[in-house]
């Protein structure tokens, strides 16, 4: 009889309940938010030194093949040869392309501390970034670009330090560029964070605000500036293999806005993704593992308002 409710006592009377403290927050064991450049990584077209996380694919016209050859455990080769038209600037509405071709030779460090990353191409252009963890808190980023055109060379320094549950960042690039960000969690889900940044150069200076709602299904990303820029992104894990993206860009000097849609849509062999935005430009790209090692890509983007029309498929091997 010990095993019986009481008369009078519901059945749910037997179990614990929630206690007020288990529904609040721990403020003293809160997450590390990821770095303020990244807040739309899922979104919006960004790519870390090795990895892309971006829904929305980074398409290509034209012919594209590269090849990465490993040396050892840590240092490799790599190979790149595009055939392609090239858009250049044009007063009319119509696009203009010249077809272009060039060849670039690139080398990879990769170590658990340390990432050294170099690329040249055949018209003259340099690009080198590197990536370094002094210690588990504190990172040093750096990317340059050497050419042959004028004002086309820059440099960027970035000192990123990862805080229990915050980071900042301050960079530094030519042209007395610089800025710096700061990002904090508030709860296990919501951060909120801030950037400013000085164009000694262009004599500008801006500041912005940011947010960020993330759980295991889904994220919401708010950005606005001073500059005018308002940026929104919304993506939705469906299932293991499918994720939905949508975002808006919005421009509150110059009025122009532009929404986009996307998919994100992985096979046992293949990557498919895609977006559609209200400028009824389309995209797809589709990535294909053909064996281990070799993966077969096709690109293709139209915008029917500008009538061009794009198209391309590669080989990446290694």
């Amino acid at each position: 009889m010990a095993g019986l409710v009481p008369p009078g006592a519901s059945p749910d009377a037997s179990k614990p309940a929630h206690s007020e403290a288990d529904e609040k927050t721990d403020y003293m064991n809160l997450p590390c938010p990821i770095p303020y450049e990244e807040l739309h990584r899922e979104a919006l077209s960004y790519s870390s030194l090795l990895t892309s996380f971006s829904i929305w694919p980074e398409t290509f016209e034209g012919l594209r093949f590269d090849f990465t050859k490993a040396l050892n455990q840590k240092f490799s080769l790599s190979h790149s040869v595009f055939m392609g038209p090239t858009e250049i600037p044009s007063q009319s509405a119509e696009t203009i392309k010249i077809p272009t071709a060039h060849y670039e030779f690139g080398t990879n460090f990769i170590d658990p501390n340390l990432m050294l990353i170099g690329r040249v191409l055949t018209d003259g252009r340099l690009n080198a970034r590197l990536k370094w963890d002094l210690t588990d808190n504190f990172t040093v980023k750096a990317n340059a670009q050497l050419s042959n055109e004028p004002h086309m060379s820059h440099g960027m320094f970035n000192f990123d330090y990862k805080g229990k549950d915050f980071r900042s960042q301050f960079q530094m690039g030519n042209g007395a560029l610089f800025g710096a960000s700061y990002i904090q969690s508030i709860t296990q889900h919501l951060s909120l964070g801030g950037e400013v940044f000085w164009a000694g150069q262009h004599r500008k200076s801006g500041i912005g605000y940011a947010a960020r709602y993330e759980t295991d299904k889904m994220v919401a990303t708010g950005q606005v500036a001073n500059t005018g820029i308002v940026a929104l992104s919304y993506v939705q894990k469906v299932s293991d293999k499918v994720s939905l993206a949508t975002d808006l860009m919005y421009n509150y000097m110059s009025r122009d806005v532009t929404a986009s849609v996307g998919y994100d849509y992985t096979l046992r062999q293949c990557r498919l993704r895609g977006k559609i935005d209200s400028n009824g430009c389309t995209t797809s790209y589709l990535e294909e593992r053909l064996n281990m090692g070799l993966n077969f890509i096709l690109s293709a983007e139209i915008d029917h308002r500008k009538k061009d029309y794009k198209f391309g498929f590669g080989l990446t091997v290694g």
